[in-house]
């Protein structure tokens, strides 16, 4: 896995754990809770030593349910933050949690290197050729419906399918017009799925795989574990480790998570035990 952009240069022959951090008041699990300075520095320096190897930040919701904030406010909750972590974390890899070219744009031209789009480029029609040109490192997601409506109508059955069929699509207007290398495969666990259909994917994500692209899974705390469990996300990292070894043992590359220790705990194990099983 290796991706550049920029003066930034990432490589890694194994998998890593990619750390959250929300600039949101309503996300479902620890919306509000990095909302000044303090609070974000800290945080980000929290998981960088517990071993994240990219940090995720977002400023826009995208629970099932959530509603939009303007564009103009993505980016004052995000600029200063991320021009601020690049200047104290120079080495730290940088993702923007975005489905909007313009708000990537500017938060790639003050040291962000990777796009995170929840969208897959449905949610805003100049995304895709914006990456492909400037050959950007770029997480395409799948998702069916918006934040606000993807619960009304989800995917039930043949969800591997769906999703295998949306990457085959997406990544093929990159890879055509622009030759586009640097992407990653998200299938979207949770966005416009059914509990069942999640675990479809689970247990498909091998197939997902094109052109050797690295796939990330992104399950931490999410309903797929705590709505099964009947609790809570304050109560889902276990289930969170569950699924995110399983995720391991079926090809996963990168683990998107709120709890990096735990993850990075989770790797170490799964590449012992791969290694004393070659």
């Amino acid at each position: 896995m290796e991706f550049v952009f920029n003066d930034k240069h990432f490589f890694s022959e194994s998998p890593v754990v990619m750390g959250i951090l929300n600039l949101t008041t309503d996300s479902f699990f620890d919306g509000g809770s990095y909302l000044t300075e303090e609070k974000w520095i800290l945080r980000t320096k929290e998981m960088r030593d517990q071993g994240a190897a990219i940090i995720d930040i977002g400023a826009l919701s995208t629970r099932p349910g959530a509603s939009e904030i303007s564009e103009q406010e993505e980016i004052n909750r995000l600029l200063k933050p991320i021009k601020t972590l690049v200047e104290l974390f120079p080495e730290m890899i940088i993702s923007v949690d975005t489905y909007r070219q313009r708000v990537a744009e500017k938060c790639l031209e003050i040291g962000a290197c990777i796009v995170n789009d929840i969208s897959g480029g449905q949610f805003d029609s100049k995304m895709l050729d914006f990456i492909g040109e400037n050959k950007i490192p770029y997480i395409l997601t799948h998702t069916k419906g918006t934040p606000a409506t993807m619960q009304r109508d989800p995917i039930e059955k043949n969800c591997s399918r769906m999703v295998l069929e949306f990457f085959e699509q997406q990544t093929e207007k990159l890879l055509l017009r622009y030759g586009a290398q640097q992407i990653i495969l998200d299938p979207g666990f949770g966005f416009g799925k059914t509990l069942e259909a999640n675990y479809e994917l689970l247990g498909k994500l091998a197939s997902l795989r094109i052109h050797n692209f690295p796939i990330l899974v992104g399950v931490s705390r999410k309903s797929m574990i705590y709505k099964l469990l009947q609790t809570t996300p304050d109560e889902a990292l276990n289930g969170t480790t569950t699924i995110n070894t399983i995720s391991l043992l079926n090809g996963a590359d990168i683990l998107r998570v709120h709890d990096v220790k735990q993850a990075v705990e989770t790797l170490k194990l799964y590449q012992t035990y791969t290694k004393a099983n070659q």
